[in-house]
């Protein structure tokens, strides 16, 4: 689907392509692709899960978030000199990285124009 829909919305979009699922169906089958590696639960801040998909290849990349807390807008970014920047720090202090996540909270440039 895109856009890192919530759960509420997942639903509502299966509901509206096959009406004999019910929302614990998807539910339950969310929870099983989170499980899988194949699908990833993000938390925003804003009191509700959103998921998006993890094709889990190796071409696939890492990349973190740009959130607009105004109007929720998310932006998925990837940017080389911050994972080395974060792999440099790890290494200074002994640490093995196994995963991240970076979320930036800010106004996007359609908020900051109104």
């Amino acid at each position: 689907m895109g856009s890192h829909p919530g759960i509420e919305t997942l639903s509502a979009e299966v509901k509206r392509r096959f009406p004999g699922i019910g929302e614990a169906t998807v539910y339950r089958t969310m929870r099983l692709l989170c499980d899988a590696g194949l699908a990833g639960e993000r938390q925003f801040g804003e009191g509700f899960s959103r998921f998006e998909p993890i094709c889990g290849s190796a071409g696939d990349s890492h990349h973190d978030h740009l959130i607009c807390v105004h109007c929720g807008a998310i932006v998925e970014f990837e940017d080389p000199g911050i994972e080395r920047l974060q792999d440099r720090v790890a290494e200074s202090h002994g640490f093995e990285i196994t995963s991240h996540r970076l979320e930036i909270f800010g106004i996007c440039g359609n908020c900051r124009g109104r």
